[in-house]
């Protein structure tokens, strides 16, 4: 059995679980087994967060590795891979472009991630409270403080990003204390007891084996040879699906899906609310067995993400609402509408407002002509 006492402060006494639990059909894991290991550690990371169980084998555990299947449809992939290309050919991006995407990500990513969760402040109010300081009356001071610890989390995962650092142990607690700080007593500490999630139907693993379990999880996500998006989908769900924290698991997962995003070269993506229950419901097809409605929903995330970063450079890419681009085609408002909501027409809801470009209103004509 597990006995963990991970959080107190000096040494880290740990005795690995013999065999970690099954994942299902999804991501198996394979049964790590260490003799009765004992580990001693200490590491020393922040003001706040000194020291971190980190599991250290004598030898490395077998664990299989991801499907090698196609995930993600193949079409979806072609159109990243294009936009990419497009978005590298610009770089080195003008600072000015950078400094406006940043902000703009920083912002869309902090008011969709905390909706989600619950949080009443509406994106103009978020903005305030990030750019202003203000305090929003009828708001509370948790909802104040969850959007500014989010967008400050938001800004330490480009910052690890940027460094190259792993996501390990003390990455992931790290985060998860700017995401909390203030609001709850473990901040930053995997969990201590057992937890059950109103409304879900399955239940996270004991909390004696968090430890092993999360140490299999970033092992897994470092020796991926998957493509990145499917590797960023299976970190966000597998963690959701481990429940390392008492409370802020949906906005750490969501972070670090992002953070693996970056490393690798490709934009972060936001999760919007108005797709919570579509973004809930692949979350629960893969709890099932089935990663490929989870992989594809990332994936579009990101394919909505380079749109965005590549129409801040304006003229052919600059997205406009759909209505306005009607004069470039022989279609309706409401045909272009259609197009969108059904993939075929490379498209992004702002708010509740279609939009599209000019490119890729001319390249579906093109399409269709050919």
């Amino acid at each position: 059995m597990i006995h963990t006492e991970p959080f107190l402060c000096g040494t880290i006494e740990t005795e690995l679980e013999p065999d970690l639990l099954d994942n299902g059909v999804l991501y198996i894991l394979r049964h790590i087994r260490s003799a009765n290991s004992i580990i001693h550690h200490q590491f020393d990371v922040s003001e706040n967060l000194k020291f971190m169980p980190i599991p250290i084998y004598s030898q490395l555990p077998d664990i299989s590795v991801m499907p090698d299947t196609p995930l993600i449809q193949e079409k979806l992939l072609s159109r990243i891979s294009e936009k990419m290309q497009r978005l590298d050919s610009l770089r080195p991006l003008p600072a000015g472009a950078v400094k406006r995407l940043h902000e703009e990500m920083r912002l869309l990513h902090t008011y969709h991630s905390g909706a989600i969760e619950g949080n009443t402040l509406t994106l103009s109010e978020t903005k305030l409270v990030l750019e202003e300081g203000v305090t929003i009356g009828g708001k509370t001071l948790a909802e104040h403080i969850e959007a500014t610890n989010n967008a400050r989390a938001f800004d330490l995962v480009e910052d690890i990003a940027g460094k190259r650092r792993a996501i390990d142990h003390v990455t992931i607690q790290e985060i998860h204390e700017v995401v909390t700080a203030g609001i709850l007593e473990d901040a930053g500490r995997y969990r201590t007891h057992n937890v059950r999630i109103t409304g879900a139907v399955k239940t996270p693993p004991d909390w004696s084996k968090v430890v092993g379990l999360m140490d299999g999880l970033i092992r897994e996500v470092a020796e991926s040879r998957m493509q990145p998006i499917v590797t960023a989908a299976f970190l966000h769900h597998r963690f959701v699906e481990i429940h390392p924290f008492t409370d802020g698991n949906g906005r750490v997962a969501r972070l670090l899906a992002n953070l693996y995003l970056i490393a690798n070269d490709y934009p972060p993506v936001v999760i919007r609310t108005e797709d919570r229950g579509k973004y809930y419901k692949c979350l629960r097809s893969a709890d099932a067995g089935d990663p490929v409605p989870f992989a594809g929903f990332i994936a579009k995330s990101v394919d909505e993400s380079l749109t965005l970063y590549i129409s801040i450079f304006g003229g052919a890419d600059e997205l406009v609402p759909l209505k306005e681009l009607v004069k470039w085609v022989p279609y309706s408002q409401e045909y272009l509408s259609l197009l969108a909501r059904r993939g075929a027409l490379d498209a992004v809801k702002i708010g509740r407002v279609w939009h599209s470009s000019r490119r890729a209103v001319e390249r579906y004509v093109e399409r269709l002509r050919g």
